[in-house]
């Protein structure tokens, strides 16, 4: 069974960073396309980055480019999602979520952490 714990998240003033981990057991992280979603209150999911599998491709939102960047170290069977430049609304609880296959619907990954929040003042 495959597990991911996401950490990293917290408090922050608009214009901050934060980096965010998905630690990956279970299996190796390198079987696995990777992404990051996020929820806020009231809101659905949605789609923030992606990774691919294999030559590490990335995919961004339209609202995160320029500002986020996501990575992977398979060697540490961890994930990261790089966040600069923070807004009042990136606030949301941010999930990472693994599958073999890569895109933005959430329906196309089999495995998902517990999610962290992230919540950027103004």
């Amino acid at each position: 069974q495959v597990q991911l714990v996401e950490s990293g998240g917290g408090l922050v003033q608009a214009g901050g960073s934060l980096r965010l981990s998905c630690a990956v057991s279970g299996r190796p992280l390198s079987m696995y396309n990777m992404a990051w979603f996020r929820q806020a209150p009231g809101k659905e999911r949605e789609f923030v980055a992606a990774i691919s599998r294999t030559i590490g491709s990335t995919g961004y939102a339209d609202s995160v480019k320029g500002r986020f960047t996501i990575s992977r170290d398979n060697a540490k069977n961890t994930m990261y999602l790089q966040m600069n430049s923070l807004k009042p609304e990136d606030t949301a609880v941010y999930y990472c979520a693994a599958g073999v296959r890569v895109g933005v619907v959430p329906g196309e990954y089999n495995y998902w952490g517990q999610g962290t929040q992230v919540t950027v003042s103004s």
